[in-house]
């Protein structure tokens, strides 16, 4: 690899919003690993990015967020490759309208979305360069605004909104980015923790909804509300890149209901900023993967 390039992570970058980060990291100099479940799909991506950037350093690396020991795989791949890393965007999401749960018998958006993106930061942190330009961005949602984590039922077996599993799940990787600034913190670091949501965009997350329900989506709802994944990209990007974010600091569109619009500092629940809640959530995250999650020495 060209050691003057700096390394970034995007997990879930085949499609959506992850693609639109992949070009925008590609454009401003980073060796991107493209971090998917779908090797078909990644390899197709990769295909059309490099048909535009033909110049950049890309390739893909296979993963299963949901799956603790793909992910472990996944590390030591990457780190058999690469000395550092300098950017990892846990952009990855799933959404399902049915209870699923993965191997280790975890409700999979849960597993998927937080636990998975937990362990990976875990893995990887330490090859990150203790400088301000290292960062962890972590994706939420405002459907983070719908939940509080439901310590008693982290699977949502008793929940009766069918989005309940997803909502606290992107409010989990919020409560994460948080944490985890504030553990950079105490243990003297200059890498960033910062967190950003798309607002609202057709980017692929809802193709495990019933077809009619997608229609009516699509026809209705998207032209009036929703932003193209170019501009829902715009957020995550200024969380990355921007030299003058602050660590702990969370990014969206700034427009009507937060849906689309420019990008810039977005609103979030007194809920989400409890730290009792955060120290909570950070030791039952280590418990459900089987493994400590140090920052430093701490």
């Amino acid at each position: 690899m060209d050691k003057d390039k700096k390394v970034a992570i995007v997990t879930g970058a085949n499609g959506g919003v992850g693609l639109e980060v992949t070009k925008g990291l590609l454009k401003n100099g980073f060796h991107v690993v493209m971090a998917c479940r779908n090797l078909e799909k990644a390899n197709n991506a990769k295909e059309q990015i490099l048909t535009d950037l033909s110049s950049s350093k890309l390739e893909v690396i296979p993963i299963d967020l949901s799956d603790f020991e793909s992910i472990k795989t996944f590390a030591q791949e990457f780190k058999s490759k690469f000395q550092r890393l300098d950017m990892l965007v846990n952009n990855a999401g799933v959404l399902f309208n049915k209870p699923i749960k993965n191997r280790a018998n975890i409700e999979m958006q849960f597993a998927t979305n937080h636990l998975g993106h937990f362990l990976l930061t875990s893995l990887l942190i330490e090859l990150m360069p203790d400088l301000k330009s290292s960062r962890v961005v972590s994706l939420s949602s405002l459907a983070h605004k719908k939940s509080e984590i439901f310590f008693d039922d982290i699977n949502c077996d008793s929940q009766t909104k069918w989005d309940a599993p997803y909502a606290q799940s992107k409010l989990a990787c919020l409560i994460f980015a948080d944490e985890l600034q504030r553990k950079l913190t105490l243990a003297g670091k200059k890498i960033i923790s910062v967190s950003a949501h798309p607002g609202g965009t057709d980017s692929g997350l809802f193709e495990h909804m019933p077809p009619i329900f997608m229609s009516i989506l699509r026809y209705t709802f998207v032209p009036i509300f929703l932003h193209s994944t170019k501009n829902a990209a715009k957020p995550v990007l200024k969380a990355a890149l921007d030299s003058n974010v602050k660590g702990g600091e969370y990014f969206g569109p700034t427009g009507l209901f937060e849906m689309k619009g420019p990008p810039g500092i977005a609103k979030r629940t007194k809920y989400s900023q409890r730290e009792d809640v955060a120290a909570r959530l950070w030791n039952i995250s280590e418990e459900l993967i089987g493994s400590t999650f140090k920052v430093g020495s701490l």
